[in-house]
């Protein structure tokens, strides 16, 4: 079984010290999302000013878009830890009510890909989200188990999703606050990729920061991750610093095309194209024809197609446009058969 991590908002591991570094800790380092920051303060002071804990927060979206830092966030705008774990990590109804019954008063539980919790798993949280209470199975000699409802401090949860729909009912509407993250603008990501630049001491130019938020899926996971891949380039080529001339050879090398299309989305529209004649076509047989797994493709790389009106999801399958004929620079009656 996978282990569930648990760690305070200010701990670092080592196995995550660059990710904290680079990590904004309050609102007003974090960038994008304005709406939703400018709820998220409104609710993060009224809570305070009752002092209360926050209300359960779901947030969903696209991989890469900062649902893990906003946890995080939220535990330091509260003054309070963060414990974290992962739905497919809590197999058991146990393992959760083993969590809760630690968490200390104004917690903030963290639970990524929170659609994964088993169903028996999912129901421990019901009478814990609205009530502060466990219901848990107290043994007795005979063998015959009896419930025991336990009272717990009160917590806030912060569930995110890749998936929202996914979600039963009577968990989705037990979060009080429930905010959809979007993709970032170009600019956002100038902005982020500056900071980091800034916390991880890298000299860049203008010229290449603008070229790696244009290639980076709208998405701060990718961006950063880019730029520390770019950094590498420019540290061996380039005594570090990191130019427009390093930032365009680099990509090329990782196959990072002019709008941040990698060599998975590349497969996954020639697959269209080339297999099934530009669609439309069912995911499972679009994932086993060019071997990847379909939530992979549904979660990961289809969003960001579809958002820049690569494909169509459509009753029937997946649809690509014109625009993706345009980009690969294939035409249509090349496909035809």
């Amino acid at each position: 079984m996978e282990d569930t991590r648990i760690l305070s908002a200010n701990e670092l591991n080592t196995d995550f010290d660059l990710e904290e570094t680079i990590r904004p800790q309050v609102l007003d380092e974090y960038v994008g999302q304005d709406s939703l920051k400018d709820n998220l303060r409104i609710y993060i002071k009224a809570a305070l000013e009752r002092d209360e804990s926050l209300d359960h927060t779901l947030l969903y979206g696209p991989p890469g878009l900062g649902k893990t830092t906003l946890a995080y966030i939220i535990a330091n705008e509260m003054h309070t830890n963060v414990k974290v774990a992962s739905g497919p990590s809590i197999t058991k109804a146990g393992e959760l009510a083993s969590i809760l019954s630690v968490l200390e008063a104004g917690d903030v539980l963290f639970i990524d890909e929170i659609h994964r919790l088993p169903k028996t798993v999912e129901e421990v949280l019901y009478p814990a989200m609205e009530d502060f209470e466990l219901d848990i199975m107290a043994g007795s000699e005979s063998g015959q188990g009896r419930s025991v409802r336990l009272t717990i401090q009160p917590f806030t949860l912060v569930g995110a999703t890749t998936r929202a729909g996914d979600l039963s009912s009577p968990l989705r509407d037990r979060f009080g606050i429930v905010s959809k993250l979007d993709y970032y603008t170009n600019e956002q990501l100038e902005s982020i990729v500056k900071r980091t630049a800034r916390v991880l001491d890298v000299e860049i130019e203008d010229e290449a920061v603008a070229e790696i938020a244009k290639r980076s899926r709208g998405t701060p996971r990718i961006a950063n991750r880019l730029l520390r891949r770019i950094r590498d380039f420019a540290q061996v080529l380039n005594n570090g610093v990191i130019t427009k001339q390093v930032t365009d050879e680099a990509l090329e090398r990782l196959h990072v095309d002019a709008l941040g299309l990698d060599e998975v989305d590349i497969r996954y529209l020639r697959g269209i194209i080339e297999r099934f004649k530009g669609g439309p076509v069912g995911l499972d047989a679009l994932a086993n024809a060019i071997s990847e797994e379909s939530t992979t493709l549904e979660d990961v790389y289809e969003p960001y197609l579809i958002q820049i009106g690569f494909v169509n999801r459509t009753s029937r399958g997946r649809v690509v446009t014109e625009k993706a004929y345009d980009h690969l620079k294939i035409t249509r009656n090349d496909t035809l058969f």
